[in-house]
């Protein structure tokens, strides 16, 4: 069970960050305020909730999630694809250090980003993007194998619309993945029933198992109902201004 989360409140900057997509500049007003209801979302789920303050030396700070992996045993800092982010691994360690006390890095030449790493209970998903090389995922699934963890990796560069293996793929508890089609026949995911999201509601496989609660984001109704006939307690939430800027649900948090 979840306990706690760490949440980075969105920069005044926020629009400067890095965007694969076109969907318009983000309105930074609005996205503190979705900002804000995620994080009291994380709360009603029953998480302790650490807020750190922006950053605006690091305009993509807010998507936490992207700097470090989090194990029972220890947090394995992360070495982002993007020159530009990797300041933000340093800016994690110290409140980190408030819940680990053993850490572990990814080291260059190997590149990681957390968006790229999905659990599945114990078992991890481990994609090989534009963000995170085959070495970084490697040297992530022998730090993970000494955690008595199993991993396998699956490369997403050839699949168009997702930045990350995440972009596309969520465990969402109780054997169950939601994935996109390309992933959706993967052969990691054959241990799994596959919840699809369809081509038009492909940013909402994005969601985020909480406790006994699914984040979802908001605005795709197709998926909410397969989600609902599943049996899960299924909580929209919106999220329009982090997508604008390659950003969605598990991107906003480290949950552990």
């Amino acid at each position: 069970m979840l306990q706690c989360a760490i949440v980075r409140v969105p920069s005044s900057n926020f629009a400067d960050g890095l965007t694969t997509v076109d969907l318009g500049v983000p309105d930074a007003a609005r996205a503190m305020v979705q900002h804000e209801a995620y994080t009291v979302a994380l709360e009603q789920c029953g998480l302790r909730v650490t807020r750190l303050p922006e950053d605006p030396r690091h305009p993509d700070s807010t998507f936490v999630e992207d700097t470090a992996i989090l194990t029972r045993r220890r947090a394995i800092l992360t070495r982002p694809g993007a020159s530009s982010r990797m300041g933000e691994v340093p800016a994690i360690r110290g409140p980190l250090s408030a819940f680990y006390q053993q850490f572990a890095e990814i080291a260059a030449p190997g590149t990681l980003d957390g968006g790229d790493v999905c659990e599945a209970d114990g078992h991890f998903l481990i994609g090989i993007s534009d963000r995170t090389n085959e070495d970084g995922a490697r040297q992530l699934a022998a730090l993970l194998a000494e955690d008595g963890a199993t991993s396998c990796l699956v490369d997403v560069r050839a699949i168009a619309g997702i930045l990350h293996l995440k972009s596309g793929i969520a465990y969402a508890g109780e054997g169950r993945v939601v994935a996109i089609g390309d992933l959706a026949g993967h052969p990691a995911v054959r241990n799994y029933e596959v919840i699809r999201a369809e081509p038009f509601e492909a940013y909402a496989a994005n969601c985020v198992r909480v406790n006994d609660r699914l984040l979802v984001a908001a605005g795709h109704p197709k998926l909410e109902v397969a989600l609902r006939r599943a049996g899960y307690n299924v909580l929209p939430l919106e999220v329009s201004e982090f997508q604008k800027m390659d950003g969605g649900l598990s991107c906003l948090s480290l949950r552990f």
